[in-house]
């Protein structure tokens, strides 16, 4: 395979399981001039596992600001650089943004090698609502502000997907149930595609018991995923839903406007009658 010169590579690497790093990200890593890694040391282990030999850069949040220029120089001067983190896909809850942002607008070429990333892996085995998903990342350290973050997500209607460390997931788990409500469904994911994964799946206030019923549980690196607020009553109708129902309301008792709306439009009765209950008391 042969390597472009001035390209950046973002490239994404196994989460757990070194299987899951792919060919065209081993050959990516092989051809490249330099590799930028969040953490050299743990990139160094990752490499020998390939058998590639490629010159290794730090880039981690705390030099990034002072190590972009440097790269972006090496790129303009058309050698090819790979950017990786620790684990996963660069830029999802780790360093890289500064870089890739600086190479696009130099005019740099920037192609993702796509690869694992705990979010996707954890949404696509929890079983819960898929269409639409907000990813916060990782809540506040401190109790008070991790609360009135997870506040601010009340109203999502999209699964909420977090990250969190093993010595914050009790808490913070704790402060899902009590904010969000411990009726919501809920799956927490630990050690993904690892020797001791587990999904376990139910509501907030089970799961933080069964978090609590095991040291084990708690031991490793979580994604946490949490149903989205259900929708508010009439939310989910069309507009035309909407206009044939407030017709119907203008001539007709809520119980009958609500039927014959539904018989025209095809939209859910039940939606309709809670919609027209909405509509009566807001008149």
């Amino acid at each position: 395979m042969s390597i472009e010169g001035g390209v950046l590579h973002v490239v994404a690497t196994p989460i757990g399981n070194l299987g899951d790093l792919s060919p065209r990200a081993v050959q990516v890593l092989a051809g490249v001039d330099l590799i930028a890694a969040e953490d050299t040391r743990h990139t160094a282990g990752l490499l020998a596992h390939c058998g590639v030999q490629t010159p290794r850069v730090s880039l981690h949040e705390h030099n990034e600001d002072r190590q972009v220029p440097a790269l972006i120089q090496r790129l303009i001067q058309g050698e090819s650089l790979a950017l990786v983190s620790d684990a996963g896909t660069p830029l999802i809850s780790d360093p890289g943004f500064r870089l890739v942002a600086a190479a696009r607008a130099a005019g740099i070429r920037v192609v993702p090698i796509p690869g694992p990333a705990a979010l996707i892996a954890a949404l696509s085995a929890s079983g819960l609502p898929s269409d639409r998903f907000w990813f916060e990342g990782f809540l506040p350290a401190r109790a008070q502000a991790r609360r009135h973050r997870l506040e601010a997500l009340a109203a999502v209607s999209g699964t909420l997907i977090l990250y969190e460390s093993s010595h914050r997931i009790q808490g913070s788990l704790e402060d899902m149930a009590q904010t969000l409500g411990g009726e919501r469904r809920a799956v927490v994911a630990r050690e993904l595609t690892k020797t001791f994964e587990q999904i376990q799946g139910g509501r907030l206030d089970d799961l933080c018991v069964w978090l609590s019923s095991d040291p084990n549980h708690t031991r490793g690196e979580f994604v946490v995923l949490v149903t989205g607020a259900p929708d508010a009553p009439g939310e989910a109708l069309t507009a035309e839903a909407r206009r044939v129902l407030a017709l119907c309301l203008a001539q007709m008792p809520v119980k009958q406007a609500a039927k014959l709306a539904s018989q025209i439009t095809g939209a859910p009765k039940n939606d309709l009658y809670q919609q027209a209950l909405a509509l009566k008391g807001k008149a």
